[in-house]
């Protein structure tokens, strides 16, 4: 049960490319109640299989430059040629509703956010070797000049490790799924979290609000 009396928890999980850190998103997004995923938008072609609306939400780089005019994100940022952003206004409508939310988003957009939203507990996927992510990406269909670029960036992106709050190794897809879950429910066992309401006993309820 949701209670909308305490604000959701902003999660930013990010990793180079090839990392895997949008198909961990998705494993925790069916296992955990009250997550969700935010959606976020780019001006990149959909790949094979990907669904708009859930996957991104796909826009014309004028729509996209329309919204940066009207101040509709919460951080965006040029990667590869492309725009990607993160639309404010779903963001705290989530949280408001005592929601937990992840974005899956690039190192500067965690940096821009950490400057407005210094709630935002941040979770870095680091693979376990350079060759994997470009075998990952090989998989998923990059061309090779995609593969050089993002391979270029992934060995700028992976010293900003440091700057997280948490590291989770993505070599074994169970184990490191199983990482990221300890890290978002042990999180909803902080004080600040607590629903006094879920206490029964109404003498040890009177000591709790003391």
């Amino acid at each position: 049960m949701v209670d909308k009396n305490i604000k959701g928890d902003l999660f930013i999980v990010s990793s180079p490319a090839g990392g895997g850190k949008t198909t961990l998103v998705n494993l925790l997004i069916e296992e955990i109640p009250n997550l969700k995923r935010a959606i976020t938008c780019t001006t990149r072609k959909p790949r094979p299989g990907e669904i708009p609306g859930k996957d991104y939400i796909f826009l014309s780089k004028h729509e996209f430059e329309e919204r940066i005019r009207k101040d509709e994100f919460l951080e965006y940022a040029v990667v590869h040629g492309n725009y990607y952003g993160t639309p404010k206004k779903e963001v705290f409508e989530i949280l408001n509703q005592g929601i937990d939310l992840i974005l899956v988003i690039d190192v500067q957009g965690m940096k821009q956010i950490k400057q407005n939203y210094k709630e935002a507990i941040t979770i870095f996927i680091l693979p376990p070797s350079l060759n994997t992510i470009v075998q990952r990406m090989k998989k998923r269909g990059d061309s090779e000049e995609e593969i050089r670029k993002r391979l270029e960036t992934a060995k700028k992106e992976i010293p900003q490790w440091k700057y997280y709050d948490f590291i989770v190794i993505n070599d074994i897809l169970e184990k490191a799924k199983e990482d990221l879950k300890h890290i978002i429910l042990s999180n909803r066992l902080k004080t600040k979290r607590f629903d006094i309401n879920q206490i029964k006993d109404e003498k040890l309820k009177k000591l709790l609000m003391i």
